[in-house]
């Protein structure tokens, strides 16, 4: 029990904890392939863990629709917070960090020079500025606010790219809800099938980014087109 964490969920006027073994669980929260058996400690659902009261049946079916206490405990998992270890934090933000200097240096421009930055002097603005990197948000929606953050002493820009997003009609507004994080929306219209034709405006090197978020959500029935590109 000593290394176990305790997870929160909260919805619908209810309260619900769970005991797991912070690693399996963290796992589990990043989407990778791992048992509920590993991650659970208790498979009971509590309402107050540390004063050992559980949740009712009626409350587990009222916010979850389920009274099964694994499938209860895996969307408490994938849905809510998992507190992380100052191990766990410091690892996952070094490798978030690193990932979004590649970013950068692989999608923007030295604006006096128009040359590529180098990860290194990326890594030492971020530095400087003490950008705030979220551990479990993708990269592709934490770039624009670092790039923002960056401005401030470093003169770069990402070269802009305009796509063109195709996608069947019974998913647009799903996919427009998450593509629009990842650039801006020139254009919206509808082809004569019903398809949402998105123009989006972007870095250019998220072309397979936002193809592969829409064809998630679509089932593969994604297309995208570049239309054209700025440096």
């Amino acid at each position: 029990m000593g290394k176990a964490i305790v997870i929160k969920y909260e919805s619908k006027g209810e309260h619900f904890e769970i005991l797991v073994d912070p690693d399996a669980a963290l796992d589990m929260k990043l989407g990778k392939p791992v048992s509920i058996d590993k991650v659970l400690i208790s498979d009971t659902i509590y309402k107050d863990s540390r004063r050992g009261l559980r949740a009712s049946e009626s409350s587990l079916k009222k916010v979850f629709g389920t009274t099964d206490s694994r499938r209860v405990a895996e969307l408490m998992i994938r849905n809510g917070e998992v507190p992380l270890t100052a191990e766990q934090r410091k690892k996952l933000l070094d490798e978030k960090r690193r990932q979004i200097v590649e970013w950068i240096s692989r999608n923007c421009i030295d604006t006096r020079t128009r040359a590529p930055v180098p990860p290194q002097r990326v890594e030492l603005a971020m530095q400087q500025a003490d950008v705030t990197i979220d551990p479990f948000k993708p990269v592709e929606e934490q770039v624009n606010d670092v790039i923002k953050s960056l401005q401030r002493s470093l003169p770069i820009k990402v070269a802009v790219a305009v796509f063109e997003l195709k996608v069947p009609a019974e998913y647009a507004q799903k996919v427009k809800s998450h593509v629009m994080h990842m650039g801006r929306v020139v254009k919206e219209t509808y082809d004569s099938e019903g398809n949402l034709l998105l123009e989006l405006e972007a870095p250019a090197g998220m072309q397979d980014s936002i193809l592969s978020k829409a064809n998630e959500i679509t089932h593969g029935n994604s297309e995208i087109r570049l239309i054209s590109i700025t440096k």
